[in-house]
């Protein structure tokens, strides 16, 4: 199943190759930023009725060096069937392109961290005819946050930063310096940066810390549900309700506190459109109110 976090780090890694500097500079390769990062298909299915599909794979043309594939996938926790998954996709992806490829695994605690290093071995007695070994990137791989210019200067390794230590009891004072951190960028790279950071952050109690410390209004990611998101939508609603009391004093028509009350508690926009539109030709305020049998019913308000 595609979490959040799985969401996040497809995103990170795609579109901010730099934070894979940590790998690059373990393995002894040029840094990423020197290297040709191309995005390619995830797919590693077969015309079967099993469905197996990466998080997100690489192809990286150093500028020293030959090329390899990164396959990258984030692991919230353990999963008895993931090594041999893991050896399929490595297997897949290095016959279908013909090329090297670097597993990376992503955790945010220990546990999950040790375990899916690995080894994961294929073997009959003591032959091991296959053996796959990920790259972790977890608690232990990628250092905490510890300065604020840090966030200004590798905000995408920042967030994944955050996002593996997630789960570490001191995550408190690590997403205060993160958002201290932040004020140093625009409005837009704000809401991208800190958006990216909630979903990432996905069930675990860090995210409600997180947002009490979002402060803008507006979402890159729409349907997530984030405090952003919820900002802008109570600021739709109280527009639109505005609106429609707006229409029927102009039109003059008494509205009682009770309609009113209706009116602007309101949080369904759907509902709110279609008050406002109806708002125009209604004799009575109270008429709002009356379903109208040939639209679709929207959400009570």
């Amino acid at each position: 199943m595609v979490t959040a976090t799985h969401e996040t780090s497809h995103r990170i890694f795609q579109d901010h190759p730099e934070v894979l500097a940590p790998v690059f500079k373990a393995l002894g390769l040029p840094p990423p930023l020197k290297a040709d990062i191309e995005a390619i298909t995830p797919d590693a299915t077969e015309i079967k009725p099993l469905e197996r599909r990466v998080d997100t794979v690489l192809k990286v043309e150093p500028s020293d060096g030959d090329g390899f594939l990164l396959a990258i996938e984030a692991q919230t926790r353990r999963a008895p069937d993931k090594g041999t998954n893991w050896a399929y996709y490595v297997s897949y992806l290095y016959a279908k392109f013909e090329l090297p490829v670097l597993l990376v695994a992503v955790c945010r605690n220990r546990s999950t961290a040790t375990w899916a290093a690995g080894p994961f071995e294929c073997r009959v007695g003591p032959w091991k005819t296959q053996v796959t070994r990920p790259f972790v990137l977890g608690p232990d791989t990628i250092a905490r946050i510890t300065d604020e210019s840090e966030v200004a200067r590798q905000p995408a390794l920042a967030t994944l930063s955050v996002i593996v230590h997630s789960e570490s009891e001191d995550i408190a004072p690590i997403l205060e310096l993160l958002a201290r951190g932040m004020r140093s960028f625009d409005k837009a790279t704000v809401k991208y940066w800190s958006e990216l950071v909630e979903i990432g952050l996905e069930d675990t109690p860090a995210r409600e810390t997180w947002r009490e410390l979002e402060k803008m209004v507006v979402t890159y990611f729409p349907g997530r549900g984030t405090v952003f998101e919820e900002a802008y939508l109570d600021g739709a609603a109280k527009g639109q309700a505005k609106g429609v009391l707006r229409v029927l004093e102009v039109r003059g028509l008494p509205v009682s506190d009770a309609v009113r009350e209706r009116i602007t508690t309101c949080t369904d926009l759907a509902r709110l459109d279609d008050w406002l539109a109806r708002a125009g030709t209604v004799e009575r305020a109270e008429d709002l109110f009356d379903e109208n049998p040939e639209a679709p019913e929207p959400s009570p308000c």
